[in-house]
């Protein structure tokens, strides 16, 4: 599809009219895929969720037949003053150092798109300002929270057919945990896991913080913006402005793990629709992953027992995506082929 970059929005009031406003569903797109499945030359129902995905590819970009030519995908990097609390395995200094290796080339991320035919675009977000500890103050200011919403906000995502959004940040799993109890409730045992590798001890550190963090923050949490102000990071906060812009300019969204679908979970406590155009591609290892897929409604394409992040699990499952359009827009009709439909009675 061809749609210009949003502007920048200038307030949370600006983020919350275009989740008002987001465009739905093209009815009429997905009535002719719909009517096209029977023709073709297979039993209703034989390619299962494959079928499923062409409609929704063609619902969400809003023609027929649906492209997968043009997918993108971006990963944000950000740093989370929590990390210095002991909740990670690996030290802060690691995402500058990952995200190096992303500018080189030698990440999995890289390995993905390329073998996948996906776009990389990796943005770093003020790495050498960690956000503050949530469990003794507000991750981001007003300010900080708008300005990484409008790097995602205002990515041009002129003719692209489908969109990535991943990740890079120690401690994010942390702030994934908190986001998530903010919205969906819950214990901070629900949602927190071991993250990168963590021992026993890390772990019951880990919870700690996320229960302090929802305690300190308590009724200002039933806003999903400013839940992800007081308890997310930057690079969800980008991540989420992505998938905003991608609802404004019908891209779908392929979903990637825990700290993306956390990020993505706020459009879905403002709006129960907020999240139609965007599929799970998996669930992670991550234990607050299916819990939270599953309070999100989202049924996961697989489950290959991966945590990495990055847009990984997302980019694993385009050739299902692909093969979805090939067939639904490849296989001859009934007619086509000369095959009849049905038995004669």
């Amino acid at each position: 599809m061809s749609a210009s970059p949003l502007p920048p929005a200038a307030s949370l009031d600006d983020i919350r009219a275009l989740v008002r406003d987001a465009p739905g569903p093209d009815s009429e797109a997905r009535a002719i895929a719909e009517a096209r499945e029977p023709t073709l030359t297979k039993p209703a129902g034989s390619l299962g969720r494959l079928e499923e995905m062409a409609h929704w590819l063609a619902t969400w970009q809003g023609r027929h037949p649906p492209r997968l030519e043009r997918i993108r995908c971006v990963v944000f990097a950000g740093n989370h003053g929590v990390a210095a609390k002991g909740i990670s395995a690996f030290p802060p200094e690691v995402t500058h150092q990952m995200v190096a290796n992303f500018q080189a080339g030698g990440a999995a991320v890289n390995q993905l798109c390329q073998a996948n035919g996906a776009a990389l675009t990796v943005i770093p977000l003020d790495l050498d300002h960690p956000t503050n500890p949530f469990d003794e103050a507000p991750a981001m200011t007003e300010a900080e929270v708008l300005e990484a919403l409008n790097v995602g906000l205002t990515l041009d995502l002129s003719g692209v057919d489908a969109l990535i959004v991943g990740e890079m940040g120690i401690g994010n799993t942390t702030a994934a945990a908190a986001v998530s109890q903010a919205l969906f409730g819950g214990t901070a045992g629900d949602w927190v896991g071991r993250g990168s590798g963590l021992d026993d001890e890390g772990l019951a550190r880990k919870r700690a913080v996320v229960s302090a963090a929802i305690a300190l923050h308590g009724e200002s949490l039933r806003d999903p913006l400013e839940a992800l102000r007081r308890v997310g990071g930057r690079e969800l906060a980008a991540m989420a402005g992505g998938v905003l812009a991608a609802r404004h300019a019908r891209v779908p969204v392929l979903m990637d793990g825990f700290i993306c679908s956390a990020a993505m979970a706020v459009w879905q406590a403002m709006d129960p629709h907020g999240l139609d155009h965007c599929l799970a591609a998996h669930v992670s290892m991550e234990p607050g992953h299916q819990r939270l897929l599953s309070a999100l409604g989202k049924r996961p394409l697989m489950a290959l027992d991966m945590r990495l992040g990055e847009g990984s699990g997302a980019l694993t499952a385009i050739g299902l995506l692909r093969s979805a359009v090939a067939c639904h827009a490849g296989m001859a009709t009934f007619a086509e082929a000369g095959v009849a439909d049905k038995v004669s009675s």
